[in-house]
């Protein structure tokens, strides 16, 4: 069935208006995370649907900028009564902070959420090896849990103990800069901040004490960003209880939009230059979509375009004589458009 046709079908049979938001979670250039540039395309979409009762947003994405949720969802909100998210598949980091912002999450038995505990990468942060222009991003739970070690697992409770914890973590990694941990605790409570506000825009609030709960799980107490949370779990053991159980009939719907979409921009599948120029091949070019929105209506995608050419490339080698380097023939590539259409 026509991937407008399936949109239409969960719309009839849940009496709602449906937009998709799908993104690519291939490596290397053909990925796609969640970007404040979609706002003025989600507001076209919606101008053009105009005030609903309800909009079902199906949702695939492994995250992005944590400060996408809540403007797209405080902003989805001016044009319905209610808002669901419906999960065919991952709906990861940023993507969960969406979910959390909805009336309903409707998932099947193969959704997922995950934690929303991110990691941050400012100037201050320690230079990347062999990147000097890029900074490793540094988890802000495993900041928590280093402290959280010192005073829970050991015991350490006084002032100057912790304060001499600190100094020591301070002169065991004289790369990170004290801002940088000053941007770590910056980003931990503003996530806090953002899936309150997410979890209190309900149409039927929740009490602070669910809130309170919810909101410990997803960024503290479930300790990996790689731990995936399925729908009994999120809704009987974490407490979040707008997630409701995908009919069979509509799970099935659901899953037919993830398989179109996972065919069209070969969702999951690895990215390797050599094999997209092709053996033999000096020089190419491909497109590719790496990110939709789309409606019964209308449909809005991010393409790019990417240029491959064979050529040699100097690469650093151990020889008896030290490094020295050798001239090897490599596929290199670039992006020479890009952009929604």
């Amino acid at each position: 069935m026509d991937r407008k046709e399936l949109l239409k079908k969960i719309g009839q049979e849940r009496g709602s208006s449906v937009l998709a938001y799908f993104t690519s979670d291939r490596p290397g250039p053909i990925g796609a995370k969640i970007g404040m540039d979609i706002i003025p395309i989600f507001s076209g979409q919606l101008r053009a649907m105009g005030k609903q009762e309800k909009i079902d947003l199906v949702l695939y994405s492994t995250g992005g900028d944590t400060m996408v949720p809540w403007r797209l969802v405080s902003m989805i909100r001016e044009y319905c009564d209610k808002l669901a998210v419906l999960v065919p598949y991952k709906a990861h980091s940023a993507a969960t902070m969406i979910a959390l912002g909805a009336d309903e999450i409707v998932m099947s038995d193969l959704s997922e959420l995950s934690p929303i505990d991110p990691s941050t990468a400012n100037v201050f942060n320690p230079p990347q090896p062999g990147s000097p222009q890029g900074r490793i991003p540094i988890s802000v739970e495993d900041v928590v849990a280093y402290f959280d070690l010192a005073k829970n697992k050991f015991g350490i409770s006084s002032d100057a103990s912790l304060e001499q914890i600190f100094s020591q973590f301070g002169k065991a990694n004289p790369q990170i800069h004290p801002l940088a941990l000053g941007n770590v605790n910056r980003i931990h409570n503003l996530i806090r901040l953002l899936a309150r506000q997410l979890l209190l825009s309900h149409k039927e609030p929740m009490a602070e004490a669910e809130v309170d709960k919810v909101v410990g799980y997803f960024t503290e107490k479930l300790y990996s960003h790689q731990y995936f949370i399925g729908r009994k779990e999120a809704r009987e053991s974490l407490g979040l209880n707008s997630v409701m159980y995908a009919k069979s009939g509509l799970a099935d719907v659901m899953t037919e939009i993830y398989e179109s979409f996972k065919e069209e921009m070969k969702i999951g599948e690895q990215w390797n230059q050599e094999m997209e120029l092709g053996a033999g091949m000096s020089q190419g070019e491909k497109d590719y979509t790496i990110a939709y929105v789309e409606s019964e209506k209308q449909s809005q995608h991010f393409d790019l375009h990417v240029e491959f050419r064979r050529q040699q490339v100097p690469v650093q080698q151990q020889t008896p004589q030290g490094p020295m380097q050798v001239q090897q023939e490599k596929v290199v590539w670039r992006v020479v458009r890009q952009g929604w259409e």
